[in-house]
């Protein structure tokens, strides 16, 4: 059953003018809503309220219309009870078939980063990892967003645009998994482990190594994953 949570809306954030000057209300309510449902704030199965994102968020409800249908769209909102618009969860067959595509797609990235990354791309992939490494295990948001950052900057480091492409995509479905292997209490270790790997390999231009690493972190996650659904 649809569930709904004013605890989920009061944490967004109004759009400011300095953020219309760079995008659209749209694309500011679409980023909003899939990052809060990445971070957890939404549930799987709540619904989404047009009115009520429309005045948490400080915009007209045009806006969230168009933000609602790409999220629709892109899969993480399905229809719910009356008509309504929730928020989907993926079967474990899904969950399985998106890591699959992760696996080959990350790896790849890693494989091209350790090709062409620059000297000042390598450099924020180590301060990313350190921030990783240190921050508190308590904070899950901060988490997630920095461990979004990570991949985000070997996608970018690929310097691939097809891939991008793809990848990008992709992100917006692993919304649906909420970063949940970080409230593993072995899962932190690991991945910093891992993210080591993965940077180390790159640094030294070692491709097949990156995306050994790469692989094997997303394998390792895969399993985490389903460990505890």
């Amino acid at each position: 059953m649809a569930k709904q949570s004013v605890a989920s809306l009061s944490s967004l954030t109004a759009v400011g003018p300095k953020a219309l000057r760079t995008r659209s209300r749209a694309d500011f309510v679409y980023d909003s809503l899939r990052d809060a449902i990445w971070e957890g704030r939404f549930a799987n199965g709540e619904r989404l309220r047009e009115e009520e994102i429309a005045r948490a968020l400080g915009v007209s409800r045009t806006p969230v219309r168009e933000a609602l249908q790409r999220l629709q769209q892109r899969g993480l909102l399905t229809i719910g009870p009356g008509r309504s618009l929730v928020v989907a969860e993926l079967s474990r067959h899904q969950v399985f078939e998106l890591y699959a595509m992760r696996e080959i797609l990350e790896g790849s990235a890693a494989r091209f980063a350790a090709q062409h990354a620059n000297p000042t791309e390598i450099a924020i992939l180590q301060r990313l990892q350190d921030e990783l490494a240190k921050a508190n295990d308590d904070d899950a948001v901060r988490l997630i967003k920095l461990n979004r950052a990570f991949h985000q900057a070997i996608y970018e480091a690929a310097h691939n645009q097809y891939l991008l492409q793809i990848l990008d995509t992709l992100h917006d479905s692993l919304a649906m998994l909420h970063g949940a292997t970080f409230r593993v209490p072995t899962g932190r270790a690991e991945s910093d482990a891992e993210h080591r790997r993965i940077v180390a390999a790159i640094e030294r231009r070692d491709a097949d190594a990156a995306e050994k690493a790469a692989r094997e972190h997303i394998q390792r996650a895969q399993r985490t994953r389903f460990e505890i659904a």
